[in-house]
């Protein structure tokens, strides 16, 4: 029997919970799915990106790792471009937008699945955020469904 296991919750590590959600709430677009504080030593915020089966949970209590300390987390896109735009619509100090010539990140776009952009969040957790061909394919196709059926 093959056991499928799906990636559900990432904890990330803050100092100051409410700043942490209204980041990733207010300027990065995460949807707030729980804000649960049951008495004054544990809360669990929980956020999903527009779109993704994973979540992150902030809080006071969810974790022991430093705050910052998490670094690596990645995102992808269908539109690098559209979503560096978006993110500096909001007010999120993103990079630009770079891909890597094999000894290092330079700027400007690169081929598939080598375009990035980077930010981190007021604690200094580190995001990266990738074009996907598989996504950028897909949002073409439901265009063109779209299209079909009007």
């Amino acid at each position: 029997m093959n056991v499928e296991y799906k990636l559900e919750v990432v904890v990330v590590p803050v100092s100051d919970v409410d700043r942490a959600k209204a980041f990733y709430s207010e300027q990065v677009g995460f949807v707030v799915d729980v804000d649960h504080q049951p008495n004054e030593h544990f809360r669990v915020v929980q956020l999903t990106p527009p779109g993704s089966g994973c979540s992150i949970t902030i809080g006071k209590g969810v974790g022991e790792s430093e705050p910052g300390s998490l670094k690596g987390l990645q995102l992808c896109v269908a539109d690098i471009e559209a979503a560096r735009a978006d993110l500096l619509g909001r007010g999120v100090p993103v990079s630009e937008i770079q891909h890597h010539d094999g000894t290092g990140f330079v700027d400007g776009k690169g081929d598939d699945w080598n375009s990035f952009m980077f930010f981190a969040d007021p604690d200094g957790n580190a995001w990266t955020i990738q074009e996907s061909p598989v996504m950028r394919a897909a949002v073409s196709g439901q265009a063109a469904v779209a299209t079909a059926s009007a």
